[in-house]
């Protein structure tokens, strides 16, 4: 019986979520590939310098 009051409260709470429309969607999704590339590509960038400068030492 709990686990079904349970579910009636999710349903309730799911009615009050104010979910974001497709153009914000994009632009959130836009945002994070964007970071997600420059960090890549700044870590790659960072590795590659290391590799350099153990490769020096050695």
């Amino acid at each position: 019986m709990r686990f079904f009051r349970f579910l009636v409260a999710v349903k309730d709470e799911m009615k009050q979520v104010s979910w974001p429309d497709a153009k914000q969607t994009r632009k959130d999704t836009s945002s994070v590939v964007f970071v997600a590339l420059s960090m890549a590509i700044f870590l790659g960038l960072v590795d590659y310098l290391i590799q350099i400068g153990l490769k020096f030492l050695a």
